[in-house]
């Protein structure tokens, strides 16, 4: 029987069926080029009367690492065909596998289909593994060997990159590689070495929704929420922050996502979430801190280690718009209807129950349209339920509204940022109890002293930030040159319906008192209209008391 397991052909007198495989893991690897693997693997077969024709499976770019040979595109796809070739050639085992569990899944799948297995080159010269014959112990044991090596070397590659991650990820403004957070690029430093820099791409974006979370009050544009600002995004096309690295990157838009359970989805392309957008602003990323495990990365000193030296937000800007976000998730006030022509909804009000009052469009036949007590259909009983013509509630109500602050001029609060420590604080604190809750856990003298260095720079840093002074954010008004009246004239009637909520605008109406046939015009006796915010309070009682004195000195 010819030797089954040999070096170099020996033996060898007819001629098989080869496939190529050639893979690559970083494309720009000039040591490990598709050609050269090309060339080996011609080479060999050369040598071994192996013809290869035109079989070949080329994978660039895949990391044998992280797929075996079975799940990769080319080469699986042979795989699963195996009476279209009798022998497969790589050019080194490493070509191949790196742990010893793909190994043994390769070489029992050669077992079985009868397959011969070629590594061109490699320490020792050129190895031939025969599995023709699956009674030879042979291959299999010399397959166990070399699949070893493969893992041990494969785990010191991983050990020598974490090595080196971790020491570059406490060097100031020196980016370790993989993909960049939202809003910064990388960019090489004169030295060697890649550093962040700002993506001039995304930081328009960027800006662009930390101004719809404000809103421009002096045009009265309220803030968006983060669903509206994400809707908006997605509408205009922006591509998300996963779609923007890959157009960057020259990749397809889009990709594989999780779905029911046990279920993936292929996408075309990843929309913008609200959640997404509140941890993009949120994250001390956008202060130019490295973070790792959603945490910052601190030098010896405690200190936050910078990525670049051009950050995104200041601190001051930072912490805004933290307190924006804050404030918008505890708030719970009601969202208008935009879908109502009720000019007065929550503003007018039952008499008899105190309960909102709602627009009743007549039935077929009918044509006046009222305003009705609303306590029947939110399961109450009012005694003394009252209806009004809705032109007459809303004529009243306009004229009263802008009596009271027509000419009073629309101004808006700019918020002027300062600066708290005290969330750092918190955020130091919180990192400083963790690390204290493993004292005495470490069992050697280095273990407790690299314990002991992270504690005492956690406690330098709480320290220097106790030491900062607080400057207090102030609010100032400012002037738009136009009246409530003005924008009155310009706002359809959602837009009336929110200058009214804004000043807190509240109408009363009483149950008519006078007979049938005096229905003809408001009974004004029996309806009262006052802004409640203390603000535009205070200006409809200048301007009530202003309209008084005009009425005496007329008499």
């Amino acid at each position: 029987m010819a030797e089954q397991s040999t070096r170099y052909g020996a033996g060898m007198d007819t001629r098989l069926r080869g496939l190529s495989a050639l893979r690559l893991s970083v494309l720009t690897d000039e040591t490990t080029s598709p050609d050269r693997q090309r060339e080996a693997n011609r080479g060999a077969a050369r040598a071994l009367g192996i013809d290869l024709g035109d079989r070949e499976a080329v994978d660039l770019g895949v990391s044998a690492s992280k797929t075996t040979p079975f799940e990769r595109p080319e080469l699986g796809a042979w795989l699963r065909r195996p009476d279209e070739f009798d022998a497969i050639c790589f050019w080194r085992f490493d070509r191949a596998v790196r742990s010893m569990d793909d190994m043994h899944e390769l070489a029992q799948w050669a077992r079985e289909h009868r397959k011969m297995i070629v590594f061109a080159e490699g320490p020792g010269g050129r190895l031939v593994l025969d599995f023709r014959n699956p009674l030879d112990p042979m291959a299999q044991l010399m397959v166990t060997l070399f699949a070893f090596a493969a893992q041990m070397e494969a785990q010191a590659i991983r050990e020598r990159v974490t090595s080196a991650q971790a020491a570059m990820r406490v060097m100031p403004l020196r980016w370790r590689g993989s993909r960049p957070p939202y809003g910064y690029m990388p960019a090489r430093l004169e030295g060697g070495g890649w550093t962040l820099v700002q993506d001039p791409e995304a930081v328009p974006i960027i800006e662009r929704i930390i101004k719809e979370f404000y809103g421009d009050p002096s045009k009265g544009v309220p803030g968006k929420s983060a669903a509206a600002v994400a809707r908006g995004l997605n509408n205009d096309g922006i591509p998300s922050p996963r779609d923007h690295w890959s157009l960057r990157q020259g990749r397809n838009t889009g990709g594989k996502t999780g779905g029911a359970a046990g279920e993936t989805v292929v996408r075309g392309r990843f929309a913008w979430r609200h959640n997404a957008i509140k941890n993009l602003l949120l994250s001390e990323r956008m202060l130019g801190w490295k973070v790792t495990d959603e945490k910052p990365v601190r030098d010896s000193e405690g200190n936050p280690v910078m990525a670049t030296a051009e950050p995104i937000l200041t601190r001051e800007e930072f912490d805004a718009i933290g307190t924006l976000l804050a404030e918008r998730a505890v708030d719970n006030k009601p969202v208008d209807r935009v879908d109502t022509v009720a000019l007065l909804l929550r503003v007018i009000h039952c008499d008899g129950c105190g309960e909102r009052m709602y627009l009743f469009t007549p039935s077929k036949g009918k044509r006046t349209t009222t305003y009705k007590c609303g306590a029947v259909i939110r399961g109450h009983k009012c005694e003394t339920p009252v209806a009004i013509k809705r032109e007459w509630a809303e004529e009243y109500a306009e004229r009263e509204f802008l009596r009271m602050v027509g000419t009073l001029e629309v101004t808006f609060s700019r918020r002027i940022p300062g600066y708290d420590p005290e969330p750092e604080i918190r955020a130091t604190l919180t990192e400083y109890e963790d690390h204290q809750a493993q004292q005495g856990r470490q069992k050697s003298a280095s273990g407790k002293a690299a314990w002991q260095k992270r504690a005492d720079a956690l406690d330098a840093r709480l320290a220097e930030l106790e030491s900062r002074e607080a400057i207090a954010p102030r609010t100032e008004l400012v002037g738009t040159g136009k009246t409530y009246a003005d924008l009155w004239a310009a706002a359809d009637t959602a837009g009336r319906r929110k200058l009214m909520h804004n000043a807190g605008a509240h109408l009363v109406v009483k149950r008519e008192t006078r007979a049938r046939g005096g229905w003809r015009t408001l009974d004004e006796g029996r309806v009262s209209f006052d802004l409640r915010d203390p603000f535009f309070a205070d200006a409809a009682s200048e301007a009530t008391a202003m309209t008084a004195e005009m009425n005496a000195a007329d008499v």
